[in-house]
Protein backbone atom coordinates (compact mmCIF):
# COMPACT_ATOMS: atom_id res chain seq x y z
CA UNK A 1 0.00 0.00 0.00
CA UNK A 2 1.19 3.51 -0.84
CA UNK A 3 0.18 6.72 0.94
CA UNK A 4 -0.09 10.30 -0.28
CA UNK A 5 -0.01 12.69 2.68
CA UNK A 6 -0.87 16.38 2.42
CA UNK A 7 -0.06 18.20 5.64
CA UNK A 8 -1.07 21.77 6.52
CA UNK A 9 -0.62 22.89 2.92
CA UNK A 10 -0.64 26.64 2.25
CA UNK A 11 -0.51 27.79 -1.38
CA UNK A 12 -0.72 31.22 -3.01
CA UNK A 13 -0.51 32.75 -6.47
CA UNK A 14 1.03 36.00 -7.70
CA UNK A 15 -1.34 38.31 -9.56
CA UNK A 16 -1.25 41.88 -10.84
CA UNK A 17 -2.91 42.84 -7.58
CA UNK A 18 -0.25 41.08 -5.51
CA UNK A 19 0.07 37.71 -3.83
CA UNK A 20 -3.26 35.94 -3.22
CA UNK A 21 -3.54 33.03 -0.74
CA UNK A 22 -5.65 30.14 -2.04
CA UNK A 23 -5.05 27.08 0.14
CA UNK A 24 -5.07 27.86 3.84
CA UNK A 25 -3.92 24.74 5.65
CA UNK A 26 -5.15 21.61 3.87
CA UNK A 27 -4.48 18.24 5.51
CA UNK A 28 -5.51 15.06 3.71
CA UNK A 29 -4.25 11.46 3.55
CA UNK A 30 -5.04 9.11 0.66
CA UNK A 31 -4.10 5.44 0.50
CA UNK A 32 -4.01 3.28 -2.60
CA UNK A 33 -7.32 1.50 -2.97
CA UNK A 34 -9.25 4.52 -1.67
CA UNK A 35 -11.36 7.05 -3.55
CA UNK A 36 -11.62 10.54 -2.09
CA UNK A 37 -14.05 13.08 -3.56
CA UNK A 38 -13.38 16.79 -3.12
CA UNK A 39 -16.43 18.99 -3.57
CA UNK A 40 -16.97 22.70 -3.20
CA UNK A 41 -18.07 25.87 -4.95
CA UNK A 42 -16.07 27.66 -7.64
CA UNK A 43 -12.95 29.35 -6.33
CA UNK A 44 -12.65 27.20 -3.23
CA UNK A 45 -9.18 25.85 -4.12
CA UNK A 46 -9.97 22.40 -5.48
CA UNK A 47 -8.10 22.77 -8.77
CA UNK A 48 -5.26 24.59 -7.00
CA UNK A 49 -4.72 21.50 -4.87
CA UNK A 50 -4.59 19.30 -7.98
CA UNK A 51 -2.16 21.61 -9.77
CA UNK A 52 0.07 21.88 -6.70
CA UNK A 53 0.33 18.11 -6.32
CA UNK A 54 1.26 17.86 -10.01
CA UNK A 55 3.85 20.64 -9.74
CA UNK A 56 2.36 23.53 -11.72
CA UNK A 57 4.91 26.39 -11.50
CA UNK A 58 2.26 29.07 -11.19
CA UNK A 59 1.40 28.06 -7.63
CA UNK A 60 3.67 28.91 -4.71
CA UNK A 61 3.79 26.64 -1.69
CA UNK A 62 4.07 28.87 1.39
CA UNK A 63 3.93 26.13 3.99
CA UNK A 64 3.18 22.50 4.67
CA UNK A 65 4.23 19.36 2.85
CA UNK A 66 3.19 16.68 0.37
CA UNK A 67 4.70 13.24 0.96
CA UNK A 68 4.47 10.12 -1.16
CA UNK A 69 5.44 7.14 0.96
CA UNK A 70 7.53 9.53 3.03
CA UNK A 71 9.28 11.10 0.04
CA UNK A 72 9.07 14.88 -0.40
CA UNK A 73 6.92 15.47 -3.48
CA UNK A 74 7.50 19.23 -3.41
CA UNK A 75 11.22 18.73 -4.03
CA UNK A 76 10.52 16.66 -7.18
CA UNK A 77 10.34 18.03 -10.71
CA UNK A 78 7.11 17.49 -12.65
CA UNK A 79 8.54 14.49 -14.54
CA UNK A 80 9.85 12.98 -11.29
CA UNK A 81 6.37 13.21 -9.80
CA UNK A 82 4.95 11.39 -12.81
CA UNK A 83 7.57 8.64 -12.56
CA UNK A 84 6.82 8.35 -8.83
CA UNK A 85 3.24 7.45 -9.75
CA UNK A 86 1.27 10.70 -9.67
CA UNK A 87 -1.17 11.33 -12.52
CA UNK A 88 -3.28 14.40 -13.25
CA UNK A 89 -6.31 14.25 -15.54
CA UNK A 90 -6.62 17.91 -16.45
CA UNK A 91 -9.77 19.96 -16.28
CA UNK A 92 -8.89 21.54 -19.62
CA UNK A 93 -6.68 19.12 -21.63
CA UNK A 94 -4.40 20.99 -24.02
CA UNK A 95 -3.89 20.42 -27.72
CA UNK A 96 -0.41 19.35 -28.86
CA UNK A 97 -0.09 20.11 -32.59
CA UNK A 98 2.39 17.98 -34.52
CA UNK A 99 2.47 15.11 -32.01
CA UNK A 100 0.33 12.09 -32.80
CA UNK A 101 -1.49 10.16 -30.11
CA UNK A 102 0.54 7.05 -31.00
CA UNK A 103 3.87 8.82 -30.49
CA UNK A 104 2.76 10.66 -27.39
CA UNK A 105 1.42 7.62 -25.56
CA UNK A 106 4.42 5.35 -26.27
CA UNK A 107 6.94 8.11 -25.53
CA UNK A 108 5.23 8.90 -22.24
CA UNK A 109 5.05 5.23 -21.26
CA UNK A 110 8.75 4.81 -22.03
CA UNK A 111 9.63 7.87 -19.93
CA UNK A 112 7.54 6.62 -17.00
CA UNK A 113 8.91 3.07 -16.99
CA UNK A 114 12.47 3.81 -18.05
CA UNK A 115 12.23 1.44 -20.99
CA UNK A 116 10.11 1.11 -24.10
CA UNK A 117 7.17 -1.28 -23.82
CA UNK A 118 7.10 -4.39 -25.99
CA UNK A 119 5.59 -3.19 -29.25
CA UNK A 120 3.36 -6.26 -29.63
CA UNK A 121 1.94 -6.04 -26.11
CA UNK A 122 1.71 -2.26 -26.23
CA UNK A 123 -0.26 -2.25 -29.48
CA UNK A 124 -2.66 -4.79 -28.01
CA UNK A 125 -3.10 -2.78 -24.78
CA UNK A 126 -3.69 0.50 -26.61
CA UNK A 127 -6.21 -1.07 -28.96
CA UNK A 128 -8.14 -2.64 -26.08
CA UNK A 129 -8.15 0.53 -23.98
CA UNK A 130 -9.31 2.64 -26.91
CA UNK A 131 -12.08 0.15 -27.62
CA UNK A 132 -13.22 0.13 -23.99
CA UNK A 133 -13.38 3.93 -24.01
CA UNK A 134 -15.19 4.07 -27.37
CA UNK A 135 -12.31 5.99 -28.97
CA UNK A 136 -12.21 5.51 -32.73
CA UNK A 137 -9.07 3.73 -33.93
CA UNK A 138 -8.36 6.63 -36.32
CA UNK A 139 -7.62 8.85 -33.32
CA UNK A 140 -4.29 7.05 -32.84
CA UNK A 141 -2.90 8.90 -35.85
CA UNK A 142 -4.38 12.28 -35.00
CA UNK A 143 -2.49 14.96 -33.12
CA UNK A 144 -3.01 14.99 -29.35
CA UNK A 145 -6.39 16.57 -28.57
CA UNK A 146 -6.31 18.64 -31.77
CA UNK A 147 -9.86 19.11 -32.98
CA UNK A 148 -11.21 16.77 -30.30
CA UNK A 149 -14.52 17.52 -28.65
CA UNK A 150 -14.60 18.10 -24.90
CA UNK A 151 -15.83 14.56 -24.28
CA UNK A 152 -13.15 13.08 -26.55
CA UNK A 153 -10.44 14.97 -24.68
CA UNK A 154 -11.71 13.63 -21.35
CA UNK A 155 -11.75 10.07 -22.69
CA UNK A 156 -8.16 10.48 -23.89
CA UNK A 157 -7.19 11.53 -20.35
CA UNK A 158 -8.64 8.28 -19.01
CA UNK A 159 -6.94 6.37 -21.83
CA UNK A 160 -3.64 7.61 -20.42
CA UNK A 161 -4.74 6.59 -16.94
CA UNK A 162 -5.45 3.03 -18.06
CA UNK A 163 -2.16 2.72 -19.95
CA UNK A 164 0.15 4.37 -17.42
CA UNK A 165 -1.15 2.68 -14.22
CA UNK A 166 -0.38 5.43 -11.68
CA UNK A 167 -0.33 4.94 -7.94
CA UNK A 168 -2.43 8.06 -7.42
CA UNK A 169 -4.80 9.65 -9.91
CA UNK A 170 -5.97 13.24 -9.45
CA UNK A 171 -9.06 13.76 -11.59
CA UNK A 172 -9.76 17.48 -11.90
CA UNK A 173 -13.42 17.85 -12.89
CA UNK A 174 -13.20 15.00 -15.35
CA UNK A 175 -17.00 15.03 -15.48
CA UNK A 176 -17.34 18.63 -16.68
CA UNK A 177 -18.87 18.96 -20.13
CA UNK A 178 -19.73 15.28 -20.47
CA UNK A 179 -23.12 13.97 -21.53
CA UNK A 180 -24.58 10.95 -19.74
CA UNK A 181 -23.11 8.37 -22.13
CA UNK A 182 -19.61 9.89 -22.03
CA UNK A 183 -19.80 10.18 -18.24
CA UNK A 184 -20.54 6.46 -17.94
CA UNK A 185 -17.70 5.54 -20.31
CA UNK A 186 -15.17 7.71 -18.46
CA UNK A 187 -16.33 6.41 -15.08
CA UNK A 188 -16.04 2.81 -16.23
CA UNK A 189 -12.44 3.48 -17.24
CA UNK A 190 -11.58 4.89 -13.82
CA UNK A 191 -13.31 1.97 -12.12
CA UNK A 192 -11.41 -0.57 -14.26
CA UNK A 193 -8.08 0.87 -13.19
CA UNK A 194 -9.20 1.24 -9.58
CA UNK A 195 -10.35 -2.41 -9.48
CA UNK A 196 -6.76 -3.53 -10.01
CA UNK A 197 -6.17 -2.46 -6.43
CA UNK A 198 -3.03 -0.38 -6.80
CA UNK A 199 -4.44 3.10 -7.31
CA UNK A 200 -5.70 5.81 -5.01
CA UNK A 201 -8.08 8.37 -6.50
CA UNK A 202 -8.62 12.04 -5.69
CA UNK A 203 -11.77 13.04 -7.56
CA UNK A 204 -12.54 16.75 -7.81
CA UNK A 205 -16.09 17.63 -8.80
CA UNK A 206 -18.90 20.14 -8.31
CA UNK A 207 -21.69 17.63 -8.74
CA UNK A 208 -22.78 14.28 -7.37
CA UNK A 209 -23.66 12.77 -10.76
CA UNK A 210 -20.21 11.23 -11.30
CA UNK A 211 -20.35 9.83 -7.77
CA UNK A 212 -23.23 7.62 -8.91
CA UNK A 213 -20.70 5.77 -11.06
CA UNK A 214 -17.45 6.24 -9.12
CA UNK A 215 -18.27 5.49 -5.49
CA UNK A 216 -16.18 7.52 -3.01
CA UNK A 217 -14.96 6.18 0.30
CA UNK A 218 -14.56 9.70 1.67
CA UNK A 219 -15.99 13.11 0.77
CA UNK A 220 -14.26 16.39 1.66
CA UNK A 221 -15.92 19.79 1.36
CA UNK A 222 -13.62 22.63 0.29
CA UNK A 223 -14.59 26.16 1.31
CA UNK A 224 -12.25 29.15 0.92
CA UNK A 225 -9.12 27.03 0.71
CA UNK A 226 -9.88 24.83 3.69
CA UNK A 227 -11.58 21.50 4.32
CA UNK A 228 -14.79 22.57 6.03
CA UNK A 229 -16.28 19.10 6.55
CA UNK A 230 -15.45 15.47 5.89
CA UNK A 231 -17.51 12.32 5.79
CA UNK A 232 -18.59 9.31 3.81
CA UNK A 233 -20.68 9.07 0.62
CA UNK A 234 -23.73 10.31 2.49
CA UNK A 235 -22.13 13.75 2.74
CA UNK A 236 -22.30 14.09 -1.06
CA UNK A 237 -26.02 13.32 -0.92
CA UNK A 238 -26.50 16.02 1.70
CA UNK A 239 -24.64 18.52 -0.46
CA UNK A 240 -26.89 17.64 -3.39
CA UNK A 241 -29.92 18.50 -1.26
CA UNK A 242 -28.62 21.51 0.66
CA UNK A 243 -25.82 23.04 -1.46
CA UNK A 244 -22.98 24.97 0.11
CA UNK A 245 -24.94 27.82 1.67
CA UNK A 246 -24.49 26.61 5.24
CA UNK A 247 -20.71 26.64 4.79
CA UNK A 248 -20.44 29.94 2.94
CA UNK A 249 -22.71 31.66 5.46
CA UNK A 250 -20.36 30.65 8.28
CA UNK A 251 -17.32 31.68 6.23
CA UNK A 252 -18.82 35.08 5.50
Amino acid sequence: MSTLEIKDLHVSIDTDQGNVPILRGVTLTINTGETHAIMGPNGSGKSTLAATIAGHPRYRVDGGSILLDGEDVLSMSVDERARAGLFLAMQYPVEVPGVTMTNFLRTAKTALDGEAPSLRHWTRDVKKAMGDLRIDADFAQRNVNEGFSGGEKKRVEILQLELFHPRFAILDETDSGLDVDALKIVSEGVNREHAKGGMGTLLITHYTRILRYIKPDFVHVFIAGRIAEQGGPELADRLEEEGYDRFTAVEA
